[in-house]
């Protein structure tokens, strides 16, 4: 496996609710980010959230498309996001959609961590990415 790292910028858009009904909020967030480092690109996306009436429980999952370059090959994947925040403690799984990889980024597999410290985002990725062909 390769590690890349680096920051990211993320802007998050909410959009109209979708449904508010016994304290639970089911609601839409539209993702833009701008990667640097060892994974230079963008991204867009989409996440669905559920926000309840305890401070620092909720849930989201997203799907973002990432274009850029990675270890010097470009192309696009897909990378899906499962989060759930218990209280204040985050779980979160950031997993690349199989078989999502286009152009030389073809067969590319991974995971990828979020970190936010001190109100900077930053990213682990940890991946694999098959040899070029000749």
């Amino acid at each position: 496996m390769s590690v890349a790292t680096g920051p990211f910028e993320v802007e998050l858009t909410p959009q109209p609710p979708d449904d508010v009904s016994d304290g639970t909020t089911l609601g839409r967030i539209s993702i833009k980010k701008q990667f640097q480092g060892e994974l230079v690109g963008t991204s867009s996306g989409q996440m669905l959230t559920a926000m309840t009436v305890v401070e620092g429980s909720a849930g989201y999952v997203a799907i973002e498309r990432v274009t850029g370059t990675l270890q010097g090959r470009r192309g696009t994947f897909v990378l899906q996001h499962s989060g759930v925040m218990d209280r204040g403690e985050p779980q979160l799984t950031l997993t690349v959609v199989p078989d999502s990889g286009t152009a030389q980024l073809q067969g590319l597999t991974g995971r990828m961590a979020i970190r936010i410290v001190e109100g900077v985002h930053s990213y682990d990725f940890e991946y694999e990415l098959p040899d070029l062909p000749p």
